[in-house]
Parts: structure tokens; sequence; C-alpha cells
């Protein structure tokens, strides 16, 4: 009698420890599902975040000249007095008819529009030069029309135009140690057929 009872102690005492381990492992499975959704959530959140920051596309291409200028700080004014997230000059903004620069600072989207125009302007004035020169080497260095106007926004079209027309012999360098060179390997690559080229653009 004792051999039968301890028998089936035995037996119940089995059920109930395989029944434990499987919920465990049910349980161990939920919570690896549950890390995993979330990890997946935040990745994904993560690189909603960095889509207009990355890439090659034209909003990637003005982020990135942006963060470049003045690490995409809307109300900055630099030392020699440029403006902005792109470090606009007072003379080109006059172009655009743009006169009230605290109002310049304080308007996001009117800095946006004024990069856009002067990416116009510039791909006109360098229309032949982009014709001529993408896909070319100079100084160990692919020339794209984005790095043209990236360039073209540091120095000004006419000392791209230089640079290009001498292979590079023609150098220029900001105030601060800028050059034509860096700018057209830096910003190659990108996407920036959506700017249309023309000679007299509004903001």
């Amino acid at each position: 009698m004792k051999k039968i009872i301890i028998f089936f102690s035995l037996v119940i005492l089995g059920i109930v420890i395989s029944s434990f381990s499987k919920d465990k492992k049910t349980e161990n499975g939920s919570i690896s599902i549950a890390i995993s959704s979330v990890l997946t959530e935040k990745d994904s959140n993560n690189q909603n975040y960095d889509i207009p920051f990355t890439g090659n596309s034209f909003n990637g291409f003005k982020e990135a000249v942006g963060f470049k200028e003045s690490q995409g700080n809307y109300t900055t004014v630099n030392t020699l007095g440029y403006l902005g997230k792109y470090q606009f000059g007072k003379s080109t903004l006059k172009r655009f008819k743009i006169y009230d620069t605290q109002l310049f600072l304080n308007t996001p989207e009117l800095q946006e529009d004024a990069f856009i125009a002067l990416c116009s302007l510039n791909k006109w004035i360098l229309r032949k030069d982009i014709k001529r020169s993408v896909g070319k080497k100079i100084n160990g260095i692919k020339i794209t029309e984005s790095g043209i106007l990236a360039a073209a926004h540091l120095s000004g079209a006419g000392n791209v135009k230089k640079y290009l027309r001498s292979n590079g012999e023609n150098r220029f360098k900001d105030a601060y140690g800028s050059s034509i060179q860096h700018y057209l390997k830096e910003f190659s690559g990108y996407n920036t057929s959506f700017i249309e080229a023309n000679k007299k653009p509004e903001v």
C-alpha cells in the first residue's frame, strides 16, 4: 500500500513539475516576444526620426549642408555676420529681397525657401559647368551636381566656376578654412534633380 501511495505521489509530482516548466517556457517566450517588439518599435522610431537627415535625397542634402554650416541652428549668427541655418550673407539675402534679418532668423520657412532659391540660381549660373564636369575627377574627387551646388553655397558660383575650369588649380577657402574641394567631396552623390535652374528665382 505504501509503495502504491509513493508511486502515485511521484506521478503527481512529475505532472506538476512538467506543467510548471511548460508555463515557465511560455512565460519566457512571451517576455522575449515583448522585448523584441519593444526593440523593433524603438529601431523603427529611430529610423523614422533619421530619415529626413540621411540618404541621398534632396532633403538629405539640405539637412547635411545646414548641419555643416550651423549644426542646423536657424537663429545663429557667426563672427562674420552670416545668418541662420545655411549661413546667408546679407548681400545674398538682398538679392532675394530679404532685408529684415531679424525676421529671417526667426522664420525657418523663409530660410528653407531662400536655400532652395539660391540652389536654383547657382544651378542656372553653373549649368554649363555642371554639364561639362559631372562624372569627371578633379584632384581625385568625383564631381557631382550636389557637390557643385554645395561648393557654390560655400564660395559663390563664380569661384566654383574658376575651380572647375582650371581643373582644380584655382582654389578657394573661406575665412574658417573650408574649401571648395572639401565641399565637392563631402556633399557628392545627393539627388539634386529637384532643383530647377532659374536665373531669377523668387522666395
